[in-house]
């Protein structure tokens, strides 16, 4: 699957059209095709390692101290689900869907995302 990654903290240059495997979701979770996804302040500043200095090395600490740690980024989504775990009761392969990542994971600047169908996702 097609995603927009980033392996360094940078200006926008630094995001690269990569091939990654598509996911596979897990039992509780639902492969959702992105059709839609945001750029937000959080991801700029993210990309660009731009953190307040009173937090920046925290920061960096938590996403990555050389690197980012998720090379995939973008946090809101909407799309279609095209699979599904065996124990996901609450979609149906089909169903129209938005919702976000959980616990800042990222991975919605990509053709495919699983997620947790009991996280944010409606």
């Amino acid at each position: 699957m097609k995603a927009i990654v980033y392996q360094k903290y940078g200006p926008p240059e630094v995001l690269t059209l990569k091939d990654l495997p598509q996911p596979t979701p897990k039992n509780k979770e639902i492969l959702v095709q992105i059709h839609a996804t945001t750029v937000t302040s959080g991801d700029v500043r993210l990309r660009a390692s731009d953190f307040p200095p009173a937090v920046w090395l925290l920061a960096r600490l938590m996403f990555g101290l050389w690197a980012p740690r998720k090379q995939v980024l973008g946090h809101e989504f909407s799309g279609v689900v095209v699979a599904k775990g065996t124990a996901v009761t609450d979609f149906e392969i089909g169903d129209a869907v938005f919702g976000t990542t959980s616990n800042l994971s990222g991975g919605a600047y990509a053709a495919y995302i699983a997620v947790p169908q009991d996280g944010i996702v409606a």
